[in-house]
């Protein structure tokens, strides 16, 4: 889910602040900033609701495939009805049924682009609400500690413990989940 221009915008954004903190302690007292990161992604993964969709996802990509290789099926049994009557049949007839075999294979592969499109879509969909809540958790904790900013984790490569906190653990307690500590501490 973490893509490169956000990484990017993170990087660019922390210099920025860094930057604007370093001229403003020269002319004032600096002031700390407060920063935590977290994995949304890991979170999710524990939370009851995504087996949820992810079962829900299995049902709708079995149900999408089915109906494609239905298609594929019905296409095959016209190649080979074809492929039967294709020495039976005039010059003219033979290219009007290579012509219909053509778009039908077509439109196979224009429903099964469609098809992925859609199941993207719907999982959008469904991952939605689980996203969501992880934002407001990480909201509500970002304002309970104080914090100036909080980064995804997978983007880190260095952390002082000691001035950047890992909010992991309490972005799972405040949703109610039970998770693997261990695996959740980690920057990456």
């Amino acid at each position: 889910m973490s893509h490169p221009n956000m990484k990017n915008s993170l990087l660019s954004l922390l210099t920025a602040v860094l930057f604007v903190g370093s001229l403003n302690g020269a002319q004032a007292q600096t002031q700390v900033i407060k920063i935590g990161y977290a994995d949304p992604e890991i979170i999710i993964t524990y939370m009851p609701e995504y087996q949820t969709v992810q079962q829900q996802m299995a049902v709708e990509y079995r149900t999408s495939q089915e109906a494609l290789q239905a298609l594929a099926e019905d296409f095959q049994e016209r190649v080979d009805r074809y492929q039967r009557q294709q020495p039976l049949l005039s010059e003219e007839r033979r290219a009007e049924r290579e012509a219909e075999l053509a778009t039908l294979q077509q439109e196979i592969q224009s429903s099964a682009a469609a098809k992925d499109d859609e199941l993207a879509s719907r999982q959008e969909e469904l991952m939605a609400p689980l996203l969501q809540k992880v934002q407001d958790a990480i909201d509500a904790i970002a304002q309970a500690k104080g914090l100036d900013m909080v980064i995804r984790s997978p983007a880190l490569l260095y952390v002082n413990p000691d001035r950047v906190i890992n909010i992991n653990i309490d972005i799972a307690r405040r949703l109610g989940i039970e998770v693997d500590e261990d695996q959740v501490s980690d920057v990456n």
